[in-house]
Formats: structure tokens, sequence, C-alpha cells
């Protein structure tokens, strides 16, 4: 399954979960039922995924990504009014330190489902070396 494949149906999963839950609850419970919706849809994933964070070749310490999706693609989830530049900073930083080619940050925090395509520089197979920001879907 190719990338674009894959953040297509997270990202469709995502829908579902907002469509039906809307805004308002805490990030652990849309955790859970993106995760119910992901199975549903058939992806491979792993959910609080810990990573070892190096720097300068020296451990420093973990992290846990919400999700890894067929070992390709990070998502990072929120549960916030609105997302802000330190967030998607904190994606593309998850991105960088797991070395995967994409992440998604997806927000269930707004009235409409929120959501941005992160890139690794080093692994983008479009050249593309930033995010790119997917618009806003109303529920």
């Amino acid at each position: 399954m190719s990338l674009e494949d894959v953040t297509y149906k997270i990202i469709g999963c995502a829908m579902k979960v907002h469509n039906a839950l809307g805004n308002g609850f805490q990030e652990v419970i849309y955790q859970r039922c993106l995760a119910i919706e992901m199975e549903r849809a058939g992806l491979n994933f792993g959910r609080e995924v810990e990573q070892v964070i190096y720097y300068d070749g020296i451990e420093v310490g973990t992290r846990r990504a919400d999700f890894v999706v067929e070992g390709k693609v990070i998502v990072e989830l929120k549960a916030l009014i609105n997302l802000e530049d330190v967030h998607l900073a904190q994606a593309k930083n998850y991105v960088l330190a797991y070395d995967f080619p994409v992440g998604l940050l997806i927000n269930f925090g707004a009235s409409s489902l929120q959501y941005k395509k992160v890139f690794n520089p080093k692994k983008s197979e479009s050249g593309f070396t930033g995010f790119k920001d997917l618009r806003d879907l109303s529920r």
C-alpha cells in the first residue's frame, strides 16, 4: 500500500470518528475510537509506540507516538480548539526523530476535523520538505 493510500485511509477513519463524536472529548477517547476504525479498515498499526530519541548519537530519552501505521506513518493526535505552530513543529520533530517518511497531525478538538500531513525531507518521495496544509473538514 502506498503512503498516499495509507494516509487517505487514516484520514477517512478520523473523519468517521469525528462525525460520530464531534469535538469535546479528551484525546484518549479519540485515540481509542481511531484504533477501532483503523482496525475495521484493515490497517496494521501500533498504539503508543515507544521510540528512543538520540542527540548526536547519544540516547537522551524516549517518546511515544500515538500511532505508527503500516510501519511507515506516524500519527499524532490532538483534542484542541485549534492547532498552533508548536503542534506542527512537534509532529515534524517526531517524523524526523522516528525517521519516517510522513506523519499526520490530526486534531479532533475543533468543530471541524483538522489534519496536516508532515514530510521528512530525507525521505520525501515528492521532494517536499515541510508540511501540507490539508483542508479542515466540516462534520
